[in-house]
């Protein structure tokens, strides 16, 4: 069951507005060439939960940590995505995160 607080956003309605921007900007770029987006955690999960086949209301299991970095790859022909790397945190002397998301 889904509680959605008063003027929120409930996962679906987010996952399903997330889709539809990131087909958006898939119709906009060149095959062969990148995108990037930078975003907040559920935005994320709900990308790679999409990629992963992770149904919706199970999307708030994944682990993405804080400040860090996801590569899915959307071939145009198959429709496959293909997760490269999921939450990729590089070492460049960021201090843990007081919520320990990382």
């Amino acid at each position: 069951e889904s509680v959605t607080p008063e003027g929120g956003e409930s996962y679906p309605f987010l996952k399903n507005r997330v889709l539809a921007a990131r087909d958006e900007l898939l119709e906009m770029t060149d095959c062969g060439k990148a995108s990037a987006i930078v975003s907040h955690l559920q935005v994320t999960r709900s990308m790679l939960s999409d990629a992963m086949g992770i149904p919706t209301g199970e999307m708030s299991l994944l682990k993405v940590a804080t400040a860090s970095v996801t590569c899915i790859d959307y071939d145009a022909t198959t429709g496959t995505q293909t997760v490269h790397y999921q939450s990729f945190k590089p070492d460049a002397g960021l201090e843990i995160s007081k919520d320990g998301a990382n």
